[in-house]
């Protein structure tokens, strides 16, 4: 009896892990006072919960589609998009920040792009001065006109891409509001 208990025990605790809650399934509450910081973590949660659901449920067939001989596949666009949350972290942080490289599936890449955007969202909710971070190469303004709005642009496209493809975008969530409907 102890043996199946423990069997027990360890399958669910490993389906658990395999069901591992990822960031941004809906928009976290908003900062209730307004910085400059707050703001553009709140650009940061909507370019996340953009891309969860631009993501969500991606089929081989979806991430190999591509419009047209010179188009990126939709997997090429998904490494765009995390080479630019990586881009973003690295000018917001001092830490080390994952190769996006050496990552082969789908599912790291999703997950590694995820975890940067929170990341990244948490560094600017704790940020009120972001003149702070102008001591980089370039200034703030550059991030969120660059990597930023790039990274909304091309979840758009994946929106586009998957829907050429078969797998339209779900009519459960609710982008203005960032919820996701019951």
């Amino acid at each position: 009896m102890k043996k199946i208990l423990v069997s027990l025990t360890l399958m669910c605790t490993m389906f658990s892990m395999a069901q591992e809650k990822l960031p941004y399934y809906e928009i976290p509450e908003p900062s209730k006072i307004y910085t400059a910081g707050s703001v553009a973590a709140r650009m940061v949660d909507g370019l996340g919960f953009r891309y969860f659901w631009a993501s969500e449920g991606l089929r081989p067939e979806d991430l190999a589609y591509k419009a047209s001989e010179s188009a990126r596949t939709s997997d090429e666009t998904i490494d765009h998009i995390l080479s630019l949350t990586t881009s973003i972290l690295k000018y917001l942080s001092a830490e080390e920040v994952v190769n996006s490289k050496q990552m082969a599936s789908f599912d790291d890449k999703r997950k590694q792009t995820l975890l940067n955007l929170k990341k990244a969202s948490d560094i600017l909710n704790k940020t009120k001065d972001i003149a702070l971070f102008d001591n980089n190469k370039y200034p703030f303004w550059n991030l969120i006109n660059g990597p930023i709005a790039d990274a909304i642009w091309h979840c758009g496209q994946l929106v586009t891409l998957r829907r050429a493809s078969g797998n339209p975008f779900t009519t459960k969530v609710n982008l203005f509001s960032g919820k996701v409907k019951s």
